[in-house]
C-alpha cells in the first residue's frame, strides 16, 4: 500500500513517480478527493464527540446538583444521532479509500529511469561472454524433444497447453539445479523454508496480487484459496502483522516451490516451448530488513543470483527496469537476463525487487526500536527460475551432435 502522507506532503511529485507506471491519473485525483473529504469528516465527526463527551461531563454534574437535565438529555440524544450517522460517513469513506489505493502501485525510486516499456531498460553490466558455436545452435524445445528431455504432447494431453512433462535425465537435471541453488543460497545466509502452496485472499493482498491481478491467479472453488504464483507470497507474509525485534533483522530467506500463473495476458507470446508454463518451479529470495538496511540486502540478492548463473557457466546480463517495465509492488527492479544462443537473445530469468515498504504497509509487517514501531522494508527475486535455468544450460552446453554437457558444478547433483 502507498503512503497516504505522500498526498498532502507532495501530491505533485507522488503524481510524478506514478506517471512512469501509466496509471490513470484520474484514479490519483478520486485518491485525493477522497482523501480530503475523509479527513475533514473525520474531523467533523471528531467535533461531534467532543461535543457529545462534554455535554455528557456537563449532564453528570447537572444531575448531582439536582437541575433538570431534560433539555441536556434531549441535546445529547440528537447530537448522538449526529455522531452515528457520521460515524457511518467516515466508515464508508475510509472503505472507498481503501479500495482505491489497493489499486494504486508502488511509487519508484529517485535512480529508476523513466521509461515506456522493455526497450527503454537500462544495461548496468554484463557478464561472461557468450560462446561461438561452430554449429548452428538449436532452441531447447528441439533440443529436449529430440533427447526425450521434454514431452510437450503428452503434458497438453494430461493438463492442456502450457504444461510439460520432464523426463530422464532432464528431470535429474531439473532436480539438481534445484538442490544447487538452495544449496548456494543457504551458503549465502539464506535460511531455507518449506512454505504451502496454497494461501488465502489476506496474504496474497498482503504481497500486492490482489485485488489487482487475480484473473492470472488459480483459485480453489468455494474456498479462500489460491495456488500461489510464486513463493514470495508465503514466504514474506509468514511475518504477517507481527512486530519484530530491531535485532533480529535482516532476515534472510530462500525457498523452493511450483509456482501457477494463468499467463491472462500472454496470449501468442512463446507458444512453444517451456519459456512460459502456466506451472513451473522456482527458488526465490525473500528479505525484511529495516529501511537503512533495504538497498544493501537488495545488491546481495542480486549479487547472489548473478554468481549462481556464472557459477553455472551462464552468460548473463543486469537490467535496471525502466518505470514503465516495473512490477505493481516494485519501487526498483534489477532483471538478470541469461543469453540463450537458439533464440539469439537474452531473456529473463530472474527479477530481484526492492518494495520498500509498500507491502509491509498491506501486510502489516513491523519491527521494534528504541520503544517505537515502524514499517519493514520487504525485498524479493529469483534465484533462479528453475525451468529457463535449464533451458539456458540445454542451449549453452549443447554439442554438436546434439547431446548436453552438464555443468561441472552440477554433476554431484546428478
Amino acid at each position: 500500500m502507498i503512503n497516504l502522507k505522500l498526498l498532502e506532503s507532495n501530491y505533485d511529485e507522488f503524481v510524478a513517480k506514478l506517471r512512469g507506471k501509466k496509471i490513470n491519473e484520474e484514479i490519483l485525483a478520486n485518491l485525493l478527493d477522497t482523501f480530503n473529504t475523509l479527513k475533514k469528516e473525520r474531523q467533523e465527526l471528531e467535533t461531534l464527540q467532543s461535543v457529545q463527551n462534554a455535554k455528557s461531563k456537563e449532564l453528570g454534574i447537572l444531575a448531582r446538583s439536582g437541575g433538570d437535565v431534560s433539555a441536556l438529555k434531549d441535546e445529547l440524544s440528537a447530537n448522538k444521532e449526529l455522531v452515528a450517522k457520521a460515524s457511518e460517513v467516515v466508515r464508508k469513506l475510509e472503505t472507498k479509500l481503501d479500495n482505491i489505493a489497493s489499486n494504486v502501485p508502488n511509487i519508484t525510486d529517485d535512480d529508476v529511469p523513466f521509461g515506456a516499456d522493455e526497450d527503454d531498460n537500462v544495461c548496468l553490466k554484463t557478464v561472461l561472454e557468450p560462446a561461438k558455436f561452430d554449429f548452428t545452435p538449436k532452441e531447447h524445445f528441439e533440443l529436449g524433444e529430440a533427447l526425450g528431455w521434454l514431452d510437450f504432447e503428452r503434458g497438453a494431453k494430461i493438463s492442456g497447453s502450457r504444461f510439460t512433462i520432464l523426463r530422464g535425465d532432464g528431470a535429474r537435471l531439473s532436480r539438481a539445479l534445484v538442490n544447487y541453488m538452495i544449496d548456494f543460497n543457504s551458503a549465502r545466509g539464506f535460511e531455507l523454508v518449506n512454505v504451502p502452496f496454497l494461501v488465502s485472499s489476506n496474504t496474497l493482498y498482503g504481497t500486492g496480487q490482489l485485488p489487482k491481478f487475480e484473473e492470472d491467479l488459480y483459485k480453489v472453488r468455494d474456498e479462500d484459496l489460491y495456488l500461489i504464483p510464486t513463493s514470495e507470497v508465503p514466504v514474506t507474509n509468514i511475518y504477517n502483522n507481527e512486530i519484530i525485534p530491531a535485532e533480529n533483522l535482516p532476515i534472510k530467506m530462500t525457498c523452493y516451490s511450483a509456482c501457477f500463473r494463468q499467463e491472462a495476458g500472454s496470449a501468442g507470446r512463446d507458444t512453444r516451448g517451456m519459456i512460459r508454463q502456466h506451472q513451473f518451479e522456482k527458488v526465490e529470495l525473500v528479505s525484511i530488513t529495516k529501511p537503512e538496511q533495504s538497498e544493501q540486502v537488495l545488491d546481495e540478492m542480486i549479487a547472489c543470483a548473478s554468481d549462481l548463473l556464472t557459477s553455472l557457466g551462464l552468460p548473463h546480463r543486469h537490467m535496471l527496469l525502466c518505470s514503465g517495465d516495473l512490477g505493481f509492488s516494485a519501487a526498483k527492479t534489477v532483471d538478470l537476463e541469461v543469453w540463450l544462443p537458439g533464440q539469439g537473445k537474452y531473456r529473463e530469468i530472474s527479477s530481484i525487487s526492492n518494495t520498500r515498504d509498500f507491502q509491509a504497509r498491506r501486510a502489516k509487517i513491523r519491527f521494534k526500536e528504541d520503544k517505537k514501531n515502524a514499517l519493514v522494508h520487504t525485498l524479493n527475486g529469483s534465484s533462479l527460475a528453475v525451468g529457463r535455468t535449464l533451458i539456458a544450460i540445454m542451449e549453452n552446453y549443447q554439442q554438436k551432435d546434439g547431446s548436453i554437457a552438464i555443468p561441472e558444478v552440477l554433476k554431484r547433483y546428478m
